[in-house]
């Protein structure tokens, strides 16, 4: 783990050429990490685009669910506890080390057909993929909070999460160009939908390089002062930061496990993912079984799902800034209150263009509270605690809430049929609503102890 120390700059800037190279830099990191973690989501769902070819192969909507859910499972564990040691690195190497690993699995699906072979199989692979996907948001929190101060964050945060939805929705044509170009090739003699996997993967590998080229880890590390005192923005009245690297005891027991608003949202986030992942993972094989969609049209809906997410992410940060004052809670209320209305109309529709219509809207809406609670986890604690208190909310989010989306809604469908699967999402989306109006008044830092 030495190699992943956080470094410290040998010399400082000068104080002439300060202005400057912040400038320069601050653009740089931020597309490191906007290019670098679009490129992991690139890399993560590529799974249900194969799956309608594996239910042709003999496969249940249950037993995929199942296998898919390991992503999920392990995703949610992974951003808890590699936000820990995320908190301690250098966000530089990490953020491209979990890329490369992701892809090398990706690759590893695409080439060697016994992996797609049996359901025990495909859990344990795709488990493996979940972990490394877990060492993406951590390392882009620790970026944001050390090069962008709090009166700022909330825009760049919103900004920096429509990655979600580039890497996403630019996810689905790339694997169906995959799948497309091995269906009319025969290259390598495999089946046609392991396309889904290779051609991301050889994309992802190429961004990992690009991250690992342009991110820097703090701005201490190549010599310039703290954010703060840059922008002469303080998060607290006596001006005292939170520079020095800390132990993971001090992060875990005095900064995150002890702050009952983390609880808060991260009980929130199991029920947004719930929706989210509901919604999208499913998508695919929704249109084309229930709507008799060809897999071409039905992987546009997916992008374009993915592509609304961007407006409405930029929305919800200049909704929780300027209307309400730094409030993310009245936002999110908003926010998913909306996407309650549009579950309800997607899941009884029968015209094909009120169902893409709402597809659409549940993507524009999702992605806010999406945002909303990752950011209300950078703001509640000290930067240096950013990645534990943003893997905690991830591991509620997607070890309860797309494990469920994943793993239970495939098997309530078998068992109830779709409609009962999008009860359970309407349901979560409700529960979302009320949790969010709970922390209708929270905004910013609330208590912490003394770290002088």
């Amino acid at each position: 783990m030495s190699l992943f120390t956080p470094p410290v700059a040998k010399k400082k800037v000068p104080t002439e050429k300060v202005d400057a190279t912040y400038k320069r830099l601050r653009l740089q990191v931020f597309l490191g990490i906007f290019v670098g973690y679009a490129g992991y989501y690139l890399l993560r769902n590529n799974f249900s685009l194969a799956m309608p070819a594996l239910i042709k192969a003999g496969f249940s909507k249950a037993e995929l669910g199942f296998a898919l859910s390991a992503v999920s499972l392990a995703y949610g564990i992974s951003k808890f506890v590699m936000g820990i040691v995320s908190d301690q690195s250098n966000a530089r190497l990490f953020l491209p080390l979990g890329l490369t690993m992701a892809a090398l699995v990706n690759l590893a699906m695409g080439f060697i057909p016994a992996l797609t072979g049996s359901v025990t199989i495909m859990f344990i692979v795709l488990f493996v993929l979940g972990w490394f996907q877990g060492m993406g948001w951590p390392p882009s929190g620790r970026v944001l909070v050390h090069w962008y101060s709090i009166n700022e964050r909330g825009g760049k945060t919103a900004i920096w999460n429509v990655a979600h939805n580039v890497g996403g929705g630019f996810m689905a044509p790339l694997a169906t160009a995959g799948i497309a170009i091995l269906a009319s090739t025969q290259l390598f003699g495999i089946s046609s939908y392991h396309g889904a996997f290779i051609l991301p993967a050889i994309i992802g590998l190429v961004v990992a390089v690009f991250a690992y080229l342009t991110i820097r880890d703090t701005p201490e590390s190549v010599g310039l002062p703290p954010i703060e005192e840059y922008r002469q923005d303080y998060p607290n009245e006596d001006h005292h930061l939170f520079e020095k690297e800390m132990t993971t005891k001090e992060i875990l027991f005095k900064y995150v496990l002890n702050n009952k608003w983390i609880w808060v949202i991260a009980v929130a986030n199991i029920f947004v993912y719930l929706v989210r992942y509901g919604v999208e993972n499913w998508a695919p094989t929704y249109l084309t079984e229930v709507k008799h969609i060809n897999l071409g049209a039905s992987s546009w809906a997916y992008f374009w799902y993915e592509m609304a997410g961007i407006p409405g992410t930029l929305f919800a940060g200049w909704m929780s800034d300027k209307i309400f004052k730094g409030r993310r809670g009245p936002a999110g209320f908003f926010f998913m209150l909306v996407v309650t209305v549009f579950v309800f109309i997607y899941m009884n529709a029968t015209n094909m263009g009120v169902i893409n219509f709402s597809l659409i809207m549940i993507g524009f809406w999702i992605y806010g509270p999406v945002m909303l609670i990752g950011l209300q986890a950078l703001d509640l604690v000290p930067k240096k605690a950013a990645g534990t208190a943003a893997g905690l909310t991830g591991l509620f989010g997607y070890f309860f809430g797309s494990f469920s989306a994943n793993a239970m809604i495939g098997a309530a469908v078998d068992a109830f049929g779709w409609n009962f699967g999008f009860q359970l999402i309407l349901g979560a989306s409700v529960l979302a609503t009320i949790l969010f109006g709970i922390t209708w008044n929270l905004r910013g830092q609330t208590v912490l102890h003394d770290a002088k």
